[in-house]
């Protein structure tokens, strides 16, 4: 009867790591599925309408209107040929003359007819920029304010109308942008009501408040700041590449089995969870004074930095739980600015609070999820620890490059090396692709003997160069 330690399949047990492997690789598949279903639908300017977003909170009323360069050109007679930066030039220079003209087409109040009731103060020009490729950048965008009455109602009538007498066929678009009573929360795609010559006054109903509407934005807003912010998705990528190791004499070892690992990782996780929830909180209802983001934004990119030498030069060794409770407080800082300011009352700011750490919480689970049985199928091939070392490496490089960016203000063009990659859903597509590549070359190395022995087997003196029969799923 073979031993454990020889070539060759016993009792079956050979097959288990191959069925741990196929499992591995369909975790990032689901993870992507999952975080693909959630994407919302995105708007797209098209150049040719205006568009009226509007914030509303308890007490206040305001918002901005978005009016494409041509309009202004055709009925204002303002030439908007020529770069950005003349464009905006011209924009200000007559932007008493655009505001005036807005102010004789908008209107909000409880009258019928919108006559007026509340005034509407315009404050400040500038350009529109998007993020979506398909949408029209010649849009010059004006914020206002509205004397509501206080509290502002929840139905009332509203006057949108510009350009509809001077072009034929010109129609404008409502949205409700911020309305954290209902739940609504940087809405840039659902439309509430479409103005045109023959429709130039509707009654704007907002409908009832929610909490669980409030809940659900805040969650996916969470979400959202994990899937969009790099530095936060890298500085647990840091965290996980030791993960699937242990520090032995002196040296990385890839862990025992998948228990030993998911522990590490679960402790790793569960801290910085801890640690970021007690900052993001108590910041966030404003009992912890929040410095500048100048100051928090660089420290957290530091905190990539300093674990990423962790991993080169250990300095808690196998107490990486414990290096991401300290910078996890940083971070529930850089959280907290999501809600610093918001002129709402202290209920929906808990709800609010508690809606995005939820997301950001579900966000690093995604970001575990799809990383981790890449590394863990990688930790026992050779190949491993160059890429270790050198991943490293660079992304200490890359957060040195923000600290700087971030403390002194200047631009290393850092975030245009790094944003290409983490375009959403591009990263979540390349580590599938190496998780499938890694889930390959594991089943092939240890179909040849040559997978790197284990902590507990290396310190055995065992060199380990069989097919390793004995990991398991559990720990």
């Amino acid at each position: 009867m073979r031993r454990p330690n020889e070539t060759g399949p016993v009792n079956g047990e050979r097959r288990r790591p191959l069925r741990l492997a196929r499992l591995l690789t369909l975790v990032p598949a689901l993870a992507v599925l999952a975080v693909l279903a959630m994407a919302g639908p995105s708007s797209a300017h098209s150049g040719e309408q205006s568009y009226l977003y509007l914030d509303v909170t308890q007490s206040s009323l305001g918002g901005r209107v978005e009016v494409p360069f041509g309009d202004l050109e055709e009925v204002l007679g303002i030439d908007l040929d020529g770069s950005r930066e003349e464009a905006l030039a011209t924009l200000e220079a007559n932007e008493s003359a655009i505001e005036a003209y807005l102010a004789d087409h908008l209107a909000l109040g409880p009258g019928a007819d919108a006559s007026g009731d509340w005034a509407v103060t315009f404050g400040g020009i500038e350009l529109f920029e998007s993020e979506e490729p398909e949408d029209s950048l010649d849009y010059a965008v004006l914020e206002f304010s509205v004397a509501a009455t206080d509290p502002v109602p929840r139905t009332f009538d509203l006057r949108f109308d510009p350009f509809v007498d001077e072009i034929d066929g010109r129609d404008h678009l409502l949205l409700i942008a911020n309305d954290w009573e209902a739940g609504v929360i940087d809405n840039g795609f659902d439309t509430l009501l479409a103005f045109d010559a023959g429709n130039r006054v509707q009654e704007v109903d907002l409908g009832d408040t929610s909490v669980l509407q409030n809940l659900w934005s805040s969650i996916k807003l969470g979400i959202n700041h994990i899937e969009t912010g790099p530095d936060h998705i890298l500085f647990v990528l840091v965290l996980l590449l030791p993960s699937v190791l242990v520090w032995q004499r002196g040296r990385w070892l890839p862990v025992d089995n998948f228990g030993a690992a998911l522990w590490r990782i679960t402790k790793i996780v569960t801290m910085f969870t801890v640690a970021h929830s007690i900052t993001f909180t108590l910041a966030g209802l404003g009992f912890l004074p929040l410095p500048g983001p100048r100051i928090v934004e660089s420290i957290i990119a530091l905190s990539i930095a300093a674990a990423a030498i962790h991993n080169l030069r250990p300095l808690a060794a196998n107490r990486e739980w414990l290096i991401s409770f300290v910078f996890g407080l940083f971070h529930g800082m850089g959280f907290a600015s999501l809600v610093s300011g918001l002129d709402v009352p202290r209920s929906t700011q808990l709800i609010s609070l508690l809606g995005r750490n939820i997301g950001i919480e579900i966000g690093q689970v995604v970001v575990v999820l799809v990383l981790f049985p890449a590394l863990f199928l990688l930790r026992r091939l050779f190949v491993y620890r160059p890429l270790f070392i050198v991943g490293s490496i660079l992304l200490a490089i890359v957060a040195v490059g923000w600290a700087i960016e971030r403390s002194l203000e200047v631009d290393l063009g850092v975030d245009s090396l790094v944003d290409p990659i983490f375009v959403y859903p591009r990263i979540f597509i390349l580590v599938l692709l190496a998780t499938l590549a890694a889930g390959f070359l594991y089943r092939n190395q240890q179909a040849a003997g040559r997978l790197l022995p284990t902590a507990s087997r290396a310190d055995a003196g065992d060199g380990a160069t069989d097919a390793d029969t004995t990991e398991s799923v559990t720990a």
